[in-house]
């Protein structure tokens, strides 16, 4: 292994190391902020940026170490109680594959347009997250859902009642913050680089 490699694996490990303390703070502290019923997810920035500039492996660590935080909170006692294993599974799969996907995104799309490829990963984590929340509602706790959905539409309460405003909310974000933050990082490298 020559030097250069060492060098950057260890700027990768710092990097990932960073981000997974940022996804930590940013999730409890997110577990603060409610609209609806549920808390909202600020980590999905950090998220795909440590996609993009760490790869997918980084996205699907973040990711995780996201519903790990998650399956940590009070919001998670509601669904415990309706199915303890769906929990885990609905939200270990969500985090994980949110993250992901969107490095898998983000790479598919780098070598046309870095910024094309920050906002399609951007769009990713939050659709692929929000919709295997909705798929393991729909698998687990069905039940659960007709009873807090009292007599309305099911399928719509769970779109507008569970996840609606939240949903937006962190995609709007996710579009916004992730393609200027990664290009902010980008810049910072390599006048960085161009100064050694």
């Amino acid at each position: 292994m020559n030097k250069g490699s060492k060098k950057t694996d260890i700027v990768k490990l710092v990097g990932v190391a960073l981000f997974t303390a940022i996804v930590v703070v940013l999730q409890y502290l997110g577990s603060f902020i409610k609209f609806g019923p549920f808390s909202i997810s600020l980590v999905l920035v950090p998220i795909v940026i440590g996609a993009a500039l760490y790869g997918r492996t980084a996205g699907a660590w973040l990711g995780f170490v996201f519903s790990v935080v998650v399956l940590l909170q009070p919001d998670t006692a509601l669904f415990y109680q309706a199915n303890f294993a769906g929990t885990i599974i609905t939200v270990l799969l969500k985090g994980t594959l949110a993250g992901l996907l969107a490095g898998v995104v983000y790479k598919a799309l780098e070598g046309k347009n870095v910024t094309l490829a920050v906002i399609a990963a951007a769009f990713t984590c939050p659709v692929v997250n929000t919709g295997i929340f909705l798929l393991g509602s729909v698998v687990f706790f069905m039940d659960t859902i007709r009873t807090w959905a009292n007599g309305t539409n099911v399928f719509v309460f769970m779109i507008v009642g569970l996840v609606g405003f939240n949903f937006l909310f962190e995609l709007a974000v996710n579009m916004l913050l992730s393609p200027v933050i990664v290009r902010l990082i980008q810049l910072g490298t390599k006048a960085k680089i161009k100064s050694v």
